[in-house]
């Protein structure tokens, strides 16, 4: 492989370990601000799940004026929820989409994020150096190819060679004596 292609295909592995790290760290950064803007002005209820799993549920609560709401992309930190469960949910009282499970933070967000990171390098780590030493034994089977057209009887000039000779020869070009 050529080596600029090879630079270029690790500089943009690095790229994208370095963009996936940046989102990882941008999901726990948006939940502590999540948290802090329900802590702001914040009010509980009783919410029912009427749909759960492990990624997303979708709660119903009523709110003390009387409003029922369901938050449009679900509860914050939904795990272990299950469809049926009454729960009690603080939520954002300028702002009720903005809902979680009572009791859950954004703490939570932080072994997620730091394993898809983690799992993310490794990816791009053995990535790299499989495509290093797959680069590196390319590069030596040209190596020993190209060694074989050069040491082989007939290098492809068509002009006579000393070493094209068979015949057995002294080890210089002086006479040998016999003492």
């Amino acid at each position: 492989m050529n080596p600029v292609i090879l630079r270029r295909v690790q500089k943009t592995l690095l790229v994208i370990g370095l963009i996936v790290t940046v989102m990882a760290g941008a999901m726990v950064v948006a939940a502590f601000r999540n948290d802090a803007a329900i802590n702001r002005d914040k009010g509980t209820v009783m919410a029912d799940i009427v749909s759960a799993d492990r990624l997303h549920a979708v709660a119903y609560f009523q709110t003390p004026d009387g409003q029922i709401y369901s938050p449009r992309l679900g509860l914050l930190y939904p795990t272990e929820l299950g469809t049926g469960q009454r729960i009690s949910v603080e939520y954002d009282q300028s702002n009720p989409d903005l809902a979680k499970p009572a009791g859950r933070g954004a703490s939570l967000a932080i072994i997620p994020a730091l394993s898809v990171a983690a799992l993310t390098w490794l990816i791009v780590v053995a990535v790299m150096v499989l495509i290093a030493e797959a680069n590196r034994r390319l590069l030596r089977r040209a190596a020993r190819r190209a060694g074989e057209d050069d040491s082989g009887p007939d290098d492809g000039d068509g002009g006579d060679h000393p070493d094209d000779d068979p015949s057995p020869r002294p080890a210089d070009d002086r006479a040998t004596v016999d003492a």
